[in-house]
């Protein structure tokens, strides 16, 4: 079956019928989609355009371990976006209620993470109840590279105040099992948002908020490619990370 097809459309509002039509195809073909069968590529392109959502996303391609890419990212590279606000909401939607192993999430404020998808702490508390290792790190508002940052963004104090606000959001998970919280005082080049093998990057440029910058998404290949490179990165900030305690 291909889950993420058939929730895009129930996310959509878009009916298989409907879908053929787009498409200029038999309702049983969309149904063969539906049960697994990978479309060609003409028809893989308009579902996608229809449904405003990466190709791949619908129709991921098989990791191959044994092939190098010139630039080294060994097939990873998924998809990339202008800015944060282009990746469609179902992406993030997605990733998140597909998550079998691992969710783990490296911000400054991550602000747009909750206010984006207003159930994200219920959703995320469900994945933990499923046995999914969550841990979420955001910027230490009283470090020092928060107030750097916030320095380069021209926006003073505010970038703590955004940490502030976006760890209410995440209060009710501090009791549950499988869910950590922690607060980093690191230089941060990039935001990440790690579902299992799926990993969403949003490198970050001097001056400009993490919302403005490009973002790019990586499927993981094998143990030596720019998927494993971003998260040994987060392991190593997680690491050095102290646990939330909202009374502090």
């Amino acid at each position: 079956m291909n889950d993420r097809l058939h929730s895009v459309l129930a996310q959509r509002g878009v009916s298989p019928d409907i879908l053929a039509d787009v498409c200029a195809v038999d309702p049983k073909t969309v149904s063969r989609w539906l049960g697994g069968r990978v479309p060609h590529a003409r028809h893989r392109f308009a579902v996608a355009r229809h449904l405003r959502v990466e190709e791949t996303f619908l129709w991921p391609a098989p990791a191959r371990r044994s092939v190098r890419t010139a630039d080294g990212s060994g097939g990873e590279l998924l998809g990339t976006y202008p800015n944060r606000a282009s990746v469609p909401r179902d992406i993030w939607l997605t990733l998140l209620s597909e998550a079998k192993r691992e969710i783990s999430v490296l911000v400054f404020s991550g602000t747009f993470f909750a206010q984006s998808n207003p159930h994200v702490a219920k959703m995320l508390a469900a994945r933990a109840s499923e046995g999914v290792r969550v841990r979420l790190c955001f910027g230490d508002p009283a470090g020092r590279a928060v107030a750097t940052r916030g320095r380069e963004e021209g926006i003073g104090d505010t970038l703590a105040a955004k940490i502030r606000a976006s760890l209410t959001y995440y209060r009710p998970l501090l009791g549950d099992i499988g869910c950590s919280i922690r607060l980093h005082d690191a230089t941060l080049y990039a935001s990440m948002f790690r579902y299992d093998d799926d990993l969403l990057v949003n490198p970050h440029v001097w001056g400009q908020p993490a919302s403005a910058n490009p973002l790019f998404h990586l499927r993981r290949a094998d143990d030596a490619g720019w998927f494993a490179t971003y998260a040994e990165s987060f392991e190593a900030v997680w690491a050095d990370a102290r646990p939330w305690t909202p009374e502090q």
